[in-house]
Order: C-alpha cells, then sequence, then structure tokens
C-alpha cells in the first residue's frame, strides 16, 4: 500500500490541475469537429488518454528532475526526491501509462495513431528541454496541446486552419500560465541552473504573460468564428476570460510566489469557461 500510494503521488493524481488544463481544451476540439457532442466511443478513449498520458508526463519528469527536486522546497517531498521509489520504477510507470494510452488508439481511426507519436515525443522531451533551453513551457505548449489536432483526427475531421488556430490558441496559453508557475520556482531555478521562461523573461515577465494570454484569446476568437460559434456565447466566454486573465495580473503584479501559484491554479476556470462558451454555442 505505500508502494502504491507513492505510484499516487508520482502520477500527481492527487492534484489534478494539469489534467484539466489538457481535458478541456481537448473537448474543446472534440466539441468544434463534431459539430456538438461528440460520439461515446470517441469521447471515452480520448478523455482516458489524457488522464493516462498526463500521468505518464508526470512519471518522466519527476525522473529527469529526480537529482535537482530535493533542493526545492515545492517538490522535496516527491517520491523520487525521497526515495520512496526508485527511478527505475518511475520509468515502468511511465512506459505502463503509455501502453495503456497506445491500447486505447484500437477505438480509433488509424490517422489518430500517427498523430499520437508527436504527443508521445513531446512528452517525452519535455521534461529534459529544462537543462538546455530557456523555452520549456513552449515545448510543455506543444505538448499539451497536441491533444487538439488528435481530437480532430479522432472525429474525422481535417487539421484545417480552425485546428491549428485553437493549436496555437493553446499554446500560447499554456506558455502564459505556465511562466506563472515557474515564478514560483524561480529562485531555486536560478541557484541549481535550471532554464525557464521565468528567468529569460525577466521582469517583463508579467508583461509577457498578458500578450501571450491577448494572443491566446485572439487565435481561439478567431477559430470560433470560423465555425460560426462567436457569437453570442463565444463572445461572453472569451469575455468572461479576458476578466479573468486581468484579474490574474492585479493579483500577480507583486510577483508573490505563493499568488503565482494560485494563479497558475486559477487557469482552470479559463478551460471551463471557453468549453461552456462553445458547448452552448452548438446546442
Amino acid at each position: 500500500m505505500h508502494k502504491l500510494k507513492a505510484y499516487y503521488y508520482l502520477c500527481r493524481f492527487d492534484k489534478p490541475i494539469g489534467t484539466e488544463l489538457v481535458f478541456f481544451p481537448t473537448m474543446w476540439a472534440l466539441w468544434i469537429a463534431a459539430k456538438g457532442i461528440p460520439a461515446l466511443g470517441i469521447l471515452i478513449p480520448m478523455t482516458l488518454g489524457v488522464i493516462f498520458m498526463r500521468a505518464a508526463g508526470c512519471a518522466i519528469n519527476d525522473f529527469a528532475d529526480r537529482k535537482v527536486d530535493a533542493h526545492v522546497e515545492r517538490t522535496k517531498n516527491r517520491p523520487l526526491a525521497t526515495g520512496a521509489i526508485q527511478p527505475k520504477e518511475a520509468i515502468f510507470v511511465f512506459l505502463a501509462l503509455v501502453l495503456a494510452s497506445a491500447l486505447l488508439l484500437f477505438f480509433l481511426p488509424i490517422e489518430t495513431f500517427y498523430c499520437s507519436f508527436g504527443a508521445l515525443f513531446l512528452a517525452f522531451i519535455y521534461p529534459f528541454m529544462k537543462r538546455y533551453t530557456h523555452l520549456p513551457q513552449v515545448v510543455l505548449g506543444a505538448a499539451f496541446s497536441w491533444s487538439i489536432p488528435m481530437a480532430f483526427t479522432a472525429v474525422g475531421h481535417p487539421l484545417d486552419s480552425t485546428c491549428w488556430l485553437l493549436y496555437f490558441g493553446n499554446l500560447a496559453w499554456t506558455v502564459a500560465y505556465d511562466t506563472q508557475y515557474a515564478i514560483t520556482d524561480r529562485e531555486y531555478d536560478l541557484k541549481i541552473g535550471v532554464k525557464s521562461t521565468a528567468i529569460l523573461f525577466g521582469r517583463f515577465d508579467l508583461l509577457i504573460i498578458g500578450l501571450l494570454q491577448f494572443f491566446s484569446l485572439c487565435f481561439i476568437g478567431t477559430a470560433l468564428y470560423q465555425e460560426d460559434l462567436l457569437h453570442p456565447y463565444g463572445i461572453i466566454a472569451l469575455s468572461l476570460a479576458g476578466l479573468d486573465f486581468f484579474y490574474q495580473w492585479i493579483k500577480t503584479k507583486e510577483r508573490d510566489p505563493t499568488q503565482c501559484f494560485k494563479m497558475f491554479l486559477h487557469n482552470r476556470w479559463i478551460g471551463i469557461i471557453i468549453f461552456l462558451g462553445i458547448f452552448v454555442s452548438l446546442l
């Protein structure tokens, strides 16, 4: 039971925020591509795939960070940092979750299978990017957003401009909220030599976060416009999301790590608000 508990924490099942941040953009894409409620045979495998691949990403991330997590206050109690599980066990969990995700692809079109290689590649390389580049948040954004083209292929919809507008809109949003997250650890990252956009952006961090949030709304808004989903509920949803972004700026303008982390968590509401706008528009 102690070992199972360690695996549970390794996969971050106790912290569903990461799953939510992948889940709702996936639902945006599924609903738009299907022009309404997607078939249950597509919805269930895609949902389980989000859960499994997010957990797999956490396992490989902790494997990559196993030598530095113990030096960061927020991560020092993670299973690999405390020795509750061994590195080879984290690799086993990663491979098992990837296999479980791969089995779900048998229920989806072959195009989704081909598309899944991009998701696997991005999920694997992301944890190591912080050693070599200040842009690991961009790689994370690409990984988190890859479920969007996968959702389009799952429904049998071509990867058109709407798909890629959603993709880049979600990527910009991901870089914004993961930079908020990185501000939380910036002091420790500087000491141990870990790179991030929070370090790269420096004193312009909040300005660039705001610009990324603005461009994310522009990209997503254009996608909704192309699908005739903007008026009126899409406009309402994007306006509420914009107000939420402004609220986040107010709360993070002092760059207090605790508030930055809280506002990172607050981004779950952005995904929910936009999904509700799409959902109601398609009724």
